[in-house]
């Protein structure tokens, strides 16, 4: 295992294995490195970095949970990327990591080498966020993966053709056995942060997708999304006709990154950039 130290202090897990074109994979908002277990095995040849972001999994929690946002998350990728000697990096983003992606390309397009962004643009559907709200920072009411795995299946009629064994899996990565029951494996008071930020007013986040302009970029959409709409998909193909866009049947918010569809965009994607 490994862990760097932010400029703050914290202890942030993260992986670095293979070699090659070097991919930095960001999770989703309360998401660990487990994301990406299954586009890994697609994925050879290449150098593929994994961080779960501070209050997040293996990471430190912070005691200030203001500090869970956009702007220290991405200081922290910096912070990252400079212990690792990295001059530049292609990340593929899912959701929260593909929002920090476009928040790194405003900020510091030089550290980028491409994007690709799962299930996410500059338009978040008010729908998505609700449903966010209504899980974020809470553990589960069933006491077992098996229950986990069950409700999942049942609060997730968007998703079809599920490959068998999947809702376990997802249980076994997001959730941590304990004496008291499962528990989420993040810090509870993410919640806070995700509520006092619904509080402010959006920023307009078009111009940070339009900072991704010059670079490879992909866009993975599970056409059944609550977050990412049809009419978003389709403003962000107006505004880069070349972007790869893989439209994944059977799958809402979010794509689990191993559909063929998803594979096909990334491998394309990849090679834009070698």
């Amino acid at each position: 295992m490994a862990y760097f130290t932010t400029s703050d202090g914290l202890k942030l897990y993260y992986t670095d294995e293979g070699a090659g074109l070097p991919i930095l994979c960001l999770a989703g908002l309360t998401r660990t490195t487990a994301d990406f277990d299954y586009v890994t095995p697609h994925l050879t040849g290449h150098r593929l970095i994994k961080l779960d972001y501070r209050g997040r999994g293996q990471s430190d929690f912070d005691p200030d949970w203001s500090h869970y946002s956009l702007p220290v998350e991405c200081r922290d990728i910096i912070e990252l990327l400079d212990h690792l000697e990295l001059e530049k990096v292609a990340i593929l983003g899912t959701s929260r990591g593909g929002l920090n992606a476009m928040g790194l390309a405003r900020g510091a397009k030089h550290r980028l080498l491409g994007v690709a962004l799962n299930d996410v643009g500059p338009v978040i559907d008010p729908k998505g966020i609700e449903t966010i709200k209504d899980y974020i920072g809470r553990n589960p009411a069933a006491k077992t993966y098996e229950d986990v795995a069950a409700a999942m299946a049942r609060a997730f009629p968007e998703f079809s053709n599920v490959p068998e064994g999947r809702w376990l899996e997802e249980a076994r990565k997001h959730y941590t056995k304990t004496p008291d029951g499962l528990q989420i494996t993040y810090d509870k008071h993410l919640r806070d942060a995700v509520l006092a930020a619904g509080e402010q007013m959006m920023p307009d986040l078009w111009p940070f997708f339009d900072a991704i302009e010059g670079l490879p970029l992909a866009l993975i959409w599970g056409v059944n999304s609550n977050l990412l709409t049809a009419d978003t998909v389709d403003k962000m193909k107006k505004r880069r006709p070349d972007m790869i866009l893989a439209r994944v049947p059977d799958r809402g918010h979010i794509p689990f990154l191993d559909e063929a569809e998803a594979v096909a965009a990334l491998h394309k994607w990849i090679g834009e950039m070698q």
